[in-house]
């Protein structure tokens, strides 16, 4: 017996639709060649939806009647483009416009309660920020791309991306908001880079989504005064690395403050220890002394004795009430790089495939399109039971997919449901010969 079918907007039904139906209001500045640009860009959500490999795969399949057939009933695609005209049409999209895409699916989910039991502390959701490469080369570039300059004179130009999601240490979902593009005059150096592309990233995030309560969690590269000062400008809580290498200043003045500096052990079920040191109200640097945060440094000891040693700066007040809760929402960071980019490389997403690089946008929007599948996925695992009962069968992701794939290049898929029920029961839909007659 089946679980509950398909909610109204949380499923894939529901959710291709509302892309589909936003994709079909961006800008179109180049003739159409009978092939419209919402065509375009729903035919690059389902190479990444699908888990194709590659754009040649994709291409290669579009003469079989079955798989455009599919491509139809599971997308709305009704005529797909080569490989070669996809790359031409999405090079030319403006990235900016999938902003919305990102806001509306998020709005869904909020009011689907599809974030019920996802906040973290204090009615507030973590929000974890990093950022990843998405290509890299010696020879192909474009205007965005930017340069690293080598020592024997030659040039590496690539392509990053500030991301952010949605995270909590108690649930496998993660769910990602819009990127932010690296572009090339953001700077030279790391720090340049992600600083300035995390300006833009915060205010557009506070402008989109205004009342959201947000904990943001970034590594050490993000402790430093201008980003702290933006993060109290947009009414944003956060918890932050803070290396001792980095903040030196910090820990000298928690380290020989007589007055304020607490410490505590803690020890739970597994005998392991959970060891504290913390202290509020405490300057950042000696340039920004009237700047103060509240210091937080942790030990996970195990009963092997090999430690684990991490430190934060953060906006609440510590207490020994909520030091814990802390120390995991400023461990769950790594959930962006685990859940998300490790996903995106090795869950069947091809994440560092070069699906295209193009003249000026395209290797930008494939980057967006493959986050606002991996968005959609992350959507059906929380909220639909068909998806989360086909992928039990299925038992692992990867063999999920792949099954995905099996069926949609075999037989005529006439909706979502049926090819999850497929999976589910590891039957074969029956397979419908379809006949030329030209």
């Amino acid at each position: 017996m089946f679980k509950n079918s398909f909610r109204k907007t949380l499923s894939i039904p529901g959710l291709i639709k509302e892309v589909r139906t936003r994709f079909d209001k961006f800008r179109d500045i180049v003739p159409s060649r009978g092939l419209t640009l919402c065509d375009c860009l729903m035919s690059g959500l389902a190479i990444f939806g699908l888990k194709y490999p590659s754009l040649l795969q994709f291409d290669h399949y579009l003469d079989d009647k079955i798989t455009r057939a599919n491509l139809a009933s599971l997308y709305g695609i009704k005529n797909a483009p080569s490989d070669t005209y996809l790359r031409e049409r999405l090079d030319e999209v403006d990235p900016v416009s999938f902003r919305s895409i990102f806001k509306h699916l998020m709005h869904l989910l909020q009011r689907g309660k599809g974030l019920e039991g996802f906040e973290f502390f204090n009615h507030h959701y973590l929000l974890s920020i990093d950022g990843t490469g998405y290509f890299e080369s010696t020879e192909i570039h474009c205007d965005q791309c930017c340069e690293k300059h080598h020592r024997n004179g030659k040039t590496t130009y690539y392509h990053q991306m500030l991301s952010a999601a949605l995270v909590n240490p108690d649930h496998k979902e993660v769910f990602v908001l819009a990127p932010e593009p690296i572009l090339q005059q953001d700077g030279h150096t790391k720090n340049d880079c992600e600083r300035n592309a995390a300006k833009r990233l915060l205010m557009d995030l506070r402008r989109e989504h205004p009342h959201m309560k947000l904990i943001i969690i970034e590594d050490g590269l993000s402790s430093n005064a201008p980003h702290i000062r933006l993060l109290k400008e947009l009414n944003l809580h956060f918890i932050l690395g803070a290396k001792p290498g980095d903040h030196e200043y910090l820990f000298n003045w928690v380290d020989n403050a007589t007055t304020g500096v607490e410490k505590i052990d803690l020890t739970d079920e597994r005998a392991v220890t959970h060891r504290f040191r913390y202290m509020n109200n405490v300057p950042l640097n000696e340039s920004n002394s009237d700047l103060k945060v509240n210091f937080l440094e942790y030990w996970e000891i195990p009963t092997s004795g090999k430690f684990q040693h991490f430190s934060w700066v953060v906006d609440f007040t510590i207490t020994q009430d909520n030091l814990m809760i802390l120390m995991r929402g400023g461990r769950a960071r790594w959930k962006i790089e685990n859940e998300t980019f490790n996903t995106l490389k090795n869950q069947g997403y091809n994440f560092e495939h070069n699906f295209g690089h193009g003249y000026k946008h395209l290797t930008t929007v494939f980057v967006y399109l493959m986050m606002l599948a991996f968005l959609i996925d992350q959507i059906q695992q929380r909220c639909c039971p068909l998806f989360k009962e086909a992928l039990q069968a299925a038992k692992r992701k990867l063999y999920f997919w792949d099954k995905v794939r099996r069926a949609f290049f075999s037989f005529l898929i006439p909706d979502w449901g049926t090819l999850y029920k497929t999976i589910i029961k590891g039957v074969k839909p029956i397979p419908i010969a379809i006949y030329d007659s030209s």
